[in-house]
């Protein structure tokens, strides 16, 4: 009789990719499980600007991402005002779309926040998706941080809260330094929003991704909440551009 050894099948799955930090540790570390055949970096982007949301990272930066790391970038193109009825929508046509190709599972880089995490399980597991989430359940914010700063990758600061961080911390490094000198009660990882990254180097990479910073500018946006209320953001964002 003969014995072969069996692998086992890797599960098919979409990262949710925004370019920065948190995405980046989460894709790297889900990579490191070898569970997982990664067949798209899925990414929403504002469909006048061109800009992924929150972070304000270009598209020709993003598909300079996706092309170092070796997965191919889906967009998903969001309407200039948008909401989280309008989010809601494209993440289903997204879903329902990767559904067809046998994808199971969709990764995403949140850390402890549990309403961000309900809500995706709320809106994908009816379409039979479910959320992987690689940096949740560590002990503490500080030892992610920690793990981030080990593994080697590269990140510049592109986005912070204007009644925050502000201008000051636009392109600074992410680092021990930079770390050091956050207010105690800010959470290290920027979890709740204090700031955003891009990433253009570490082990994910092939190769280092070029980038300029430019000129910071500041933007003020209404954003309307769940419970139907609007409220106005103030935030401070590098003019991230690819360098030629």
């Amino acid at each position: 009789m003969k014995f072969y050894e069996h692998r086992m099948e890797k599960i098919k799955a979409v990262f949710n990719w925004s370019g920065g930090k948190d995405s980046a540790h989460a894709l790297w570390r889900a990579r490191q499980s070898e569970l997982y055949d990664i067949v798209a970096l899925l990414t929403t982007i504002n469909r006048d600007s061109q800009r992924s949301t929150m972070h304000g990272i270009p598209l020709p930066l993003l598909q300079a991402q996706a092309d170092s790391i070796g997965i191919p970038l889906h967009i998903v193109n969001l309407t200039p005002q948008g909401n989280l009825e309008n989010y809601a929508e494209a993440m289903t046509c997204a879903a329902l779309h990767f559904k067809e190709q046998g994808v199971t599972h969709f990764i995403f880089g949140d850390i402890y926040l549990h309403d961000v995490r309900a809500y995706r399980e709320r809106q994908l597991a009816p379409l039979g998706i479910e959320v992987v989430e690689p940096l949740w359940g560590v002990v503490s914010s500080e030892i992610v941080m920690q793990q981030y700063l080990a593994s080697g990758l590269k990140t510049v600061i592109v986005t912070t809260q204007a009644d925050g961080l502000g201008m000051d911390a636009i392109g600074r490094e992410v680092d021990a330094d930079f770390i050091a000198s956050l207010p105690k009660e800010m959470d290290p990882n920027g979890e709740n929003g204090e700031y955003h990254t891009f990433c253009y180097d570490g082990p994910i990479f092939s190769s280092p991704v070029l980038f300029r910073l430019g000129t910071p500018f500041s933007q003020s946006y209404d954003i309307r909440l769940e419970d139907g209320t609007i409220q106005t953001y103030t935030y401070c964002f590098a003019h991230l551009s690819a360098e030629p």
